[in-house]
């Protein structure tokens, strides 16, 4: 007996009927505050996909530059921290200048290439909040032009798929450099508070994740493959099945991490002390005194034992030769920043109350008395923010609109803001009646030349007028143009009855618009009972 072939396999389902589905499938397990997106691409597009060309030599990342453009570059913006600018200049051009070498070498000799042995240049970075950490690689990923990512170690330590996490870490490389995968395998990796994931004896939860956070980092700062496309990412795994129904295979894009540069930095508070205790016990004559920061001096008694003793693994540490420290900044260092940095706190005052009509500018006597004030906070040049915040609050909120166009920032202003502001406010006060006052003339002028009348604002109604404007936050264009939008027609009217061409407008009427050219137009029927009554 003949046994029936097998039934054909399920045709795969179109985009529309797989989102359907695990649309029903989420608001079932879900509820309805969950939904799903798809990208579908346009057949046209994969075609086009399939037959790009690949990148030409010219098209790909190149690097030419020596430490000292490097550090001079970065001298534009970072104040102080000079051993930390040549520590890292250098060790970029050593990382990449490798990478050139080797890219050259790949295409001479692939075999030659898979052998040579390389320590890359990762760096640790230590330093107390605000002294520039995040700033410095920023400003090197932007002049070399590679994709720059930043993160903190404590949200890797907080979830539970560690690997999954640090990973999105190299795929956000793909996405800043717009989906280059050869331009995102040079970039830059930051990864801040790297201290919070040391290794804890009394703290066994932090001791567990923060394990796996050191032990995933391990593998992607020496050499490995990233797939592109997460696996915990439902839509772009949609995109991969689309992929494979259209093409009968999908995409299987990886970034290698061979030449992506890892930094990591952290305060390392209880470092100091245990490197400063040590140190005191082996040296006579160092500082007694409590170590409030680690500084350059204290840091060249740090060792690779020292690291492992606060928490991290010895392989860990180790793919991490690059070591520098980051100094605490005092009040001239936060002077230099506001002064000579191009990325100043005043660059961003000054953009701000130009928003408003004002030009800000301000005196060195003012900026010293601020940057002691910053110090006191303890945060680095982030204080300054602070510090610029709570001073000029009230002044971007009481002088925007108030006329004045000039504030200048004195000694006297940081000592005393209230007392100086009352008296700015009352000087913009005064500027904006007469800018006010000038504005009631103007309309009166364009109203007379508009309809061949004589419109005149007596003084009362002008001060009466500039009442209203300022206690309702009006401009004197609009407060006009409301008050009197029915004067044109009255007063046309008024000059058919009786010939009169000129009108002195007054307080009542600005107070009555309606009730004073009602009381104009009945008059000019009735000129005898007006004068009699009069």
């Amino acid at each position: 007996m003949a046994q029936n072939p097998p039934p054909p396999p399920p045709q795969f389902p179109s985009p529309e009927e797989l989102k359907s589905k695990i649309t029903e499938f989420m608001k079932q397990n879900f509820g309805d505050h969950v939904s799903v997106a798809t990208i579908a691409e346009p057949e046209s597009a994969v075609a086009e996909e399939d037959e790009k060309p690949e990148k030409t030599e010219h098209e790909q990342f190149e690097f030419h530059l020596l430490p000292r453009d490097i550090k001079a570059h970065l001298d534009r913006f970072v104040i102080k921290q000079e051993e930390a600018k040549k520590v890292l200049a250098i060790a970029v051009c050593d990382h990449y200048n490798h990478a050139n070498y080797l890219r050259r070498l790949e295409k001479e000799d692939p075999e030659r290439a898979q052998e040579i042995e390389y320590i890359k240049q990762n760096v640790i970075l230590v330093g107390p909040t605000g002294v520039g950490k995040t700033y410095l690689i920023k400003h090197i990923a932007d002049l070399i032009k590679v994709p720059f990512v930043k993160a903190d170690a404590t949200k890797f330590s907080e979830t539970g798929y560690v690997g999954g996490d640090v990973e999105d870490l190299v795929r956000e490389l793909v996405h800043k450099a717009d989906g280059d995968v050869t331009l995102a395998q040079f970039g830059i990796i930051y990864i801040d508070e790297i201290d919070k994931i040391a290794s804890a004896g009394n703290l066994i939860g932090r001791d567990v994740s923060g394990r796996g956070v050191q032990t995933t980092l391990l593998k992607l700062m020496e050499e490995t493959e990233v797939p592109v496309r997460s696996m915990n990412d439902l839509q772009a795994q949609l995109q991969a099945a689309f992929e494979f129904q259209r093409r009968g295979k999908a995409r299987r894009d990886t970034i290698n991490t061979r030449h992506i540069l890892f930094v990591v930095s952290g305060a390392f508070e209880k470092l100091k002390e245990q490197v400063a205790r040590r140190v005191r016990h082996g040296q006579i004559g160092f500082s007694a005194q409590p170590v409030q920061v680690m500084d350059n001096e204290l840091f060249q008694h740090v060792t690779t034992q020292d690291f492992i003793e606060y928490g991290f693994e010895p392989e860990f540490i180790g793919r991490l030769p690059v070591r520098v420290v980051c100094e605490e900044l005092d009040a001239n260092d936060l002077f230099d920043i506001m002064k000579y940095s191009e990325g100043s706190l005043l660059r961003q005052y000054e953009r701000a109350f130009r928003a408003y009509g004002i030009e800000i500018s301000f005196e060195d006597e003012a900026l010293r008395l601020l940057a002691e004030s910053a110090a006191k906070e303890k945060t680095g040049a982030r204080g300054l923010l602070t510090v610029f915040e709570k001073l000029f609050r009230d002044y971007k909120y009481y002088l925007a609109g108030s006329g004045l166009s000039q504030l200048r920032v004195t000694a006297a202003l940081v000592r005393e803001p209230r007392r100086v502001l009352d008296r700015l406010m009352a000087e913009g006060h005064k500027l904006e009646a007469q800018m006010l006052e000038a504005g009631a003339r103007q309309f009166a002028e364009k109203f007379s030349s508009d309809h061949a009348l004589e419109f005149v604002f007596d003084d009362g109604a002008v001060r009466r007028l500039v009442e209203r404007a300022q206690a309702e936050r009006m401009t004197m264009g609009d407060l006009c143009a409301h008050l009197f939008k029915d004067y044109q027609f009255g007063l046309d009217l008024i000059k058919k009855n009786t010939g009169q061409t000129r009108f002195i407008i007054n307080a009542e009427a600005v107070n009555a618009p309606d009730k004073f050219l009602s009381e104009l137009v009945v008059q000019s029927y009735y000129p005898a009972a007006a004068a009699q009554k009069a």
